[in-house]
């Protein structure tokens, strides 16, 4: 039995590539649960990993450019980014 039908391939989403400093990034090596605290936990022990992170620049940078709304990014939490987009 023959069909007309043509098959074609399944493609998935394309995935944005990792930024290449996030390899490097000292939160790499530890769990997200410092940098997405529940609500009302405290950001200090995030904060003090990425005080000691080379990629802390990098990665605060990349939170404003593509508007991170949660967690700690660059060492600031989500109302410090929203006062500094806010000037």
């Amino acid at each position: 039995m023959y069909s007309n039908h043509t098959l074609r391939p399944v493609t998935s989403a394309p995935v944005a590539p990792v930024p290449s400093w996030q390899d490097a990034a000292l939160c790499a090596q530890t769990g997200a649960d410092f940098f997405f605290p529940e609500p009302g936990s405290s950001v200090r022990e995030a904060k003090s990993i990425c005080g000691r992170c080379e990629m802390r620049s990098a990665c605060l940078e990349y939170a404003l450019d593509n508007d991170e709304r949660f967690g700690v990014w660059g060492g600031l939490s989500e109302k410090e980014r929203l006062q500094l987009r806010r000037g």
